[in-house]
């Protein structure tokens, strides 16, 4: 039998030209063969790509199409309004983030995105702020905590209050598509179904709503990108990117690759903290997202790892011994908070919760 690391190996070597899609009617099928059919489709995605389509996925189309409404009317705003909720009155990223305020790449003048950067919060998962504080009266610390969001006050946006309570269903029906793909995931890592399970019980979630403005007829500076070429920090990303193209994907010959925009679907991608927890055998995969020329672009990634608690230790099955352990284990919190702190330019004296 083929190892994964040999599997994965044989598959980098072949490189990919293109984002396969997945069908997820068989994720919750009773039959366990067909599962495992399905686990080996999102295998060769992730040891090869680190990329793919999902299609029937269980999050209703009503969802996604009022939450891309109530995105477009925030950066409607008046800059004025945004900034009284400016991420600069957070301790933990969250809130509003102007045009060109992001570099991925040191080299850029900025990134041609505004976003507003939301987490789960005790009006949106109540449950999982508990499990924090009963740690917290335990004596334990979390390396990269839980905390509130920061909403525009009613007056300034109309679809305030609104968008609180579609989040709650919104963040309910996408936690739950991020869940059901563990069992998935840990098929196609040769591991028991269940083995996520106690790992993902107060998972973190973070969802970002982008906004790309058109640029018409203006000369785009290569040095100011849509979002600079880079990879994703948790366990993978599910992400709704519209009707306006404008991700590609590099594979390891450095081609560009456009994801096009395929209605009904999500993109996966593997992230840096699947990555790392894989031993490498999951691919983190850099891509970028292009300036919008004639016509504003939004998309909503929702970033999915586990338990910030967890400890990101190899399983069994990816480990060789032609691939020993690569990295020192580190909790996933502390993984995270390590790489936004990179990423945001964090003073040192700044406290995240």
């Amino acid at each position: 039998m083929t190892s994964l690391a040999a599997l994965a190996d044989e598959l980098i070597a072949t490189d990919f030209s293109e984002i396969p899609i997945i069908d997820l009617t068989d994720a919750a099928s009773p039959s366990l063969e067909k599962r495992e059919l399905l686990a080996k489709e999102i295998r060769h995605a992730c040891l090869n790509a680190g990329f793919f389509y999902v299609k029937n996925h269980p999050v209703p189309s009503a969802i996604i199409n009022r939450t891309f409404s109530m995105s477009e009317s925030f950066f409607h705003l008046p800059v004025e309004a945004k900034e009284t909720v400016d991420v600069s009155h957070s301790s933990n990223f969250r809130g509003y983030m102007g045009l060109l305020t992001e570099n991925n790449d040191p080299a850029n003048k900025g990134e041609m995105h505004e976003a507003f950067n939301i987490g789960l919060d005790p009006t949106l998962a109540p449950e999982v702020f508990q499990h924090q504080e009963d740690k917290r009266g335990q004596g334990e610390t979390e390396d990269l905590e839980h905390s509130e969001n920061l909403w525009p006050s009613q007056s300034d946006w109309r679809d305030a209050a609104n968008f609180v309570y579609e989040r709650v269903e919104q963040s309910s029906a996408l936690l739950k598509l991020g869940q059901s793909l563990f069992p998935l995931f840990a098929l196609a890592l040769d591991l028991p179904e269940n083995f996520f399970d106690d790992k993902i019980q107060h998972p973190a979630a973070i969802m970002r709503l982008l906004h790309y403005p058109a640029m018409g007829n203006a000369e785009v500076d290569e040095r100011t990108p849509g979002i600079g070429a880079h990879t994703d920090f948790e366990c993978f990303t599910i992400l709704c990117q519209g009707d306006v193209p404008g991700l590609q994907v590099q594979n390891r010959k450095g081609v560009w690759i456009d994801a096009v925009c395929i209605p009904g679907t999500f993109i996966i991608n593997i992230g840096d903290q699947f990555a790392r927890w894989t031993n490498d055998i999951f691919v983190s995969t850099r891509h970028r997202a292009l300036p919008a020329k004639t016509h504003p672009r939004y998309s909503i990634p929702f970033f999915f790892g586990c338990d910030h608690d967890v400890p990101l230790i190899p399983p069994p099955t990816c480990v060789t011994v032609d691939r020993p352990w690569r990295y020192q284990p580190i909790t996933a919190g502390k993984y995270v908070k390590m790489r936004l702190s990179e990423v945001y330019n964090v003073k040192k004296d700044q406290t995240i919760s």
